[in-house]
């Protein structure tokens, strides 16, 4: 895909770390010029207290080939968010691609409690920023990606349509809601876009092997596999994903796909790139059929 983008410009909500961090750097690799945002900068972490950057994605973008542009933006702030689609505007005067990726909060849910056991203030924290940033962002950035036909808007999102049909009881209330609402704001966005030329899709990776998750489990990229809880066997790098997204931006058919969830499992068969170890894991269709049917762990014919 590389060069696949030149001359187009992204937009990733949401790029310090994780899904977002491999999605700007895939779609810089593939040439497009990538705007990356969040609140964690040299110096001036977020609330979330995690070493990654804005600036340290934009290396990661450039090593990769690509030009990225970090800028420091809270996304509940129309005010700010306005400023930076203008900005893009001025500079660049187009927007091909946005990722709305932003989330932080891992640090805010919890497992296994009731709504009635929960933190009322960290649930409203969550929505707050996992749905009001996501709404304020496609409300500044749709005129501008609007203006010219072949728009893609991403709605990153945790589990596909089917998983998420049921209820996400281990994850909690105000998880399930984030991320049942995402996949309803892409079908929303997908509909007012298609008679513009525009696209919307969610986009779920499977267990994602971020940043905080090495770190959970003690473990590194290099050595993930000695990781303890044995249904890791399926996850991910964040690579997946970022492949996925960016197989979806140099798609001249993508509008095949508006208004649906697609995972990085499906999109990997379907356009043929890999994991960065060569696997394809489709985490979505092993979690029902091999862990949540109480399976021994083996990803055999699932990666």
């Amino acid at each position: 895909m590389r060069d696949s983008l030149r001359g187009r410009v992204a937009l990733v909500a949401g790029a310090t770390r994780g899904a977002g961090r491999a999605i700007a750097v895939e779609l810089g690799s593939a040439g497009a010029t990538v705007y990356l945002t969040g609140r964690s900068t040299c110096g001036n972490p977020s609330e979330v207290g995690r070493p990654e950057t804005i600036e340290g994605t934009a290396e990661r973008v450039r090593a990769a080939g690509g030009h990225g542009i970090p800028v420091r933006v809270d996304h509940l702030e129309p005010e700010e968010v306005r400023a930076l689609v203008q900005r893009i505007d001025d500079e660049q005067g187009r927007l091909d691609v946005l990722v709305n990726d932003v989330w932080g909060s891992d640090h805010l849910f919890e497992f296994h409690r009731p709504l009635w056991e929960q933190s009322l203030d960290n649930g409203l924290r969550m929505l707050r920023l996992g749905i009001d940033t996501h709404a304020v962002t496609s409300h500044s950035a749709l005129p501008l990606l609007s203006r010219t036909p072949g728009g893609l808007v991403v709605e990153i999102t945790d589990g596909t349509s089917e998983y998420n049909a049921a209820y996400r009881s281990s994850a909690g209330f105000f998880f399930d809601l984030v991320k049942t609402a995402v996949q309803r704001m892409a079908l929303a966005q997908a509909e007012e876009l298609r008679p513009l030329g525009g696209t919307a899709v969610a986009v779920t990776p499977g267990w994602l092997r971020s940043e905080a998750m090495l770190d959970h489990f003690g473990v590194t990229e290099e050595n993930w596999t000695d990781a303890t809880a044995p249904h890791f066997c399926i996850s991910e790098s964040p690579v997946y994903v970022g492949r996925a997204v960016a197989a979806l931006a140099c798609d001249p058919e993508v509008g095949r796909w508006s208004g649906t969830t697609l995972s990085s499992g499906h999109l990997a068969r379907v356009y043929g790139f890999t994991d960065a170890d060569g696997s394809q894991p489709d985490a979505w269709r092993y979690i029902p059929e091999v862990e949540q049917a109480g399976e021994p762990a083996d990803p055999t014919g699932y990666r």
